[in-house]
């Protein structure tokens, strides 16, 4: 999931990077194990954490291989955070984003997991808001690692998609003049909603389903749907 830096550390003077409020430098570490997420969240005790930098792919996105086979791209990202954050971790805040997680930088073993994500293919460098990681990401570019290996939409897409989709499925749908008795096809078998009928505003026609718009309820019972209760 990405996040909206709500100060940037990158752009403010030595000493004066903001955690909200509060300068980085007095803000608390957070130490522990860690449970994950996705591929750039993780918890800290009740903390949840954005890694700072890096943009991994969402865990529901899928990706193409080296011969344009889909794969779970998504949950394969986790699993390499999984193993990265083994043991103790350290977390240093940087700031807060606009779902309320920390966004920080983290550490196991002394190695900064995001760039290690960043160096195995397994993220990419979040160029919106640093370029820390662009010299880890060309050089996984270059090793062909892990997402660099086939074909791969930013997660930054993936989400806008997402979200357009959402959009359209909760938009009215406009029926043909004349003809708004939605014909729906359910586990309930074939249903035809009138307007003002109790399911019909939440009823949706998806045409390659086989379901359609009648333009009377003579029509939609001669060809074998059946009206809708309520």
């Amino acid at each position: 999931m990405g996040y909206l830096a709500l100060t940037s550390p990158a752009l403010a003077a030595p000493g004066e990077a903001k955690f909200g409020n509060i300068p980085t430098e007095n803000a608390q570490p957070l130490v522990g194990d860690a449970r994950i997420v996705d591929g750039d969240t993780l918890v800290l005790g009740d903390t949840r954490i954005r890694l700072f930098g890096i943009d991994a792919p969402e865990l529901s996105q899928t990706c193409l291989d080296g011969r344009g086979r889909s794969w779970s791209c998504g949950v394969w990202s986790k699993s390499i955070l999984e193993a990265l954050s083994t043991g103790r971790v350290d977390c240093q805040p940087l700031d807060q984003d606009r779902y309320g997680r920390t966004v920080a930088r983290c550490f196991a073993g002394g190695t900064d997991i995001a760039a290690d994500m960043v160096r195995r293919g397994a993220a990419y460098a979040y160029r919106r808001y640093s370029t820390d990681y662009v010299s880890d990401e060309d050089r996984a570019r270059r090793a062909d690692a892990g997402l660099w290996r086939g074909e791969a939409m930013s997660p930054a897409t993936f989400r806008a998609q997402k979200a357009e989709a959402r959009v359209a499925a909760t938009a009215p749908q406009s029926a043909p003049t004349g003809c708004t008795i939605k014909g729906n096809i359910s586990a309930n078998g074939k249903l035809y909603h009138l307007p003002g009928g109790r399911w019909y505003d939440k009823t949706r026609i998806n045409e390659t389903k086989g379901e359609r718009w009648f333009c009377s309820e003579g029509e939609a019972r001669k060809a074998g749907w059946t009206a809708a209760q309520g």
